[in-house]
């Protein structure tokens, strides 16, 4: 059984222990009540690179990252720097999350909101827009291309964009194949769990021009920045250098306009 297979094990046990609390109709009653949601895709299109803020505490490959006792003062250094979205980090059993870390933060920040998870079935987009999420992480390793076209489908009509996140060229197909305007090309194989510098530039070749880009992975700072926008990056997606940075709204900051638009 591969990383990612046991991390989407666990997602479904816990998953199930929450739809026992609350059920699905209940779940889609709260979403459809939930406001209106953000649309992050002009901010990303805007020429220079964006940068998707994450809140992260640990994660599989590096243990724990930071101690996080208020992601709202995070996520609100994060706007400060000029995030073009935030990402919270849900997954509980390697990473620490939980929905409450993004109410925290939805209650913070105006800025996108994005649910980072392990998204395996409808609930849990239901639960991303009931809890404030602008945004949904669907992973093409996790998901068949049926229920991958049902769940991006679904998220969709709740108004969500969705971030379709690949590591290779078949997965970059299925993205393409899928018709997402905003891919995300993951350095680190989350089968393996090691990551590879030259994935983005290999990829994003692949992906249609009028799709949003998105570098996820390795991301340290500037220097790694501008190498990706050269590769023709128009986000990326930062967790660990952020988190671990004195400075976080600079570190943004610093990250933020790089390159030219495509």
């Amino acid at each position: 059984m591969s990383v990612l297979d046991e991390i989407v094990a666990g997602v479904r046990l816990d998953l199930a222990d929450r739809e026992a609390t609350t059920g699905p109709d209940e779940m889609r009653r709260l979403a459809n009540a939930a406001p209106a949601p953000r649309d992050p895709m002009p901010a990303f299109r805007a020429p220079g690179t964006s940068v998707i803020a994450e809140v992260k505490r640990r994660s599989p490959s590096k243990g724990d990252l930071a101690d996080i006792p208020d992601p709202a003062t995070l996520a609100r250094a994060y706007a400060d720097g000029g995030a073009a979205a935030i990402s919270v980090l849900t997954e509980q059993r390697r990473f620490g999350g939980s929905l409450a870390d993004l109410r925290a933060v939805r209650a913070a920040v105006e800025v996108p909101l994005l649910r980072k998870d392990f998204v395996v079935t409808d609930y849990q987009l239901h639960e991303a827009r009931a809890t404030g999420a602008d945004l949904v992480l669907l992973i093409v390793a996790a998901l068949d291309q049926a229920t991958l076209t049902a769940l991006h489908d679904e998220a969709r009509a709740l108004g969500l964009t969705v971030l379709v996140e690949v590591h290779d060229a078949e997965e970059a197909r299925r993205a393409v194949d899928l018709g997402a305007q905003l891919v995300g090309v993951n350095a680190r194989n989350l089968k393996t769990l090691e990551v590879d510098p030259g994935t983005f530039g290999r990829l994003a070749p692949l992906l249609p021009a009028d799709c949003v880009r998105v570098a996820e992975s390795g991301v340290t700072g500037p220097d790694d920045v501008r190498r990706l926008a050269q590769e023709g990056a128009d986000v990326v997606l930062v967790g660990e250098a952020l988190v671990r940075d004195g400075d976080p709204a600079a570190a943004v900051r610093a990250m933020t306009g790089i390159g030219a638009a495509r």
